[in-house]
């Protein structure tokens, strides 16, 4: 599967930590607790953005998906 431009090694499958400290305040409480709980995620899928670049698309512990800015993820 081709990348999009400007991203990261990150690729589908990936097991990736959401980093807490740079979360936008954009999330959801029901969201922030399942993260404080376990902020680890699989990469599903890649989101374009509002040309703030490329998001990721990540499996959680509790097996919803959520979008996240490349920026808060941590490799």
């Amino acid at each position: 599967q081709a990348m999009p431009q400007g991203t990261t090694n990150l690729r589908i499958g990936s097991k990736v930590r959401i980093d807490l400290d740079n979360l936008k305040d954009r999330i959801p409480t029901a969201l922030e607790g399942v993260l404080k709980k376990d902020p680890r995620g699989t990469l599903v899928d890649f989101k374009m953005t509002d040309g703030q670049g490329v998001g990721v698309v990540l499996e959680l512990s509790d097996g919803s998906t959520n979008w996240f800015f490349e920026d808060e993820i941590a490799s």
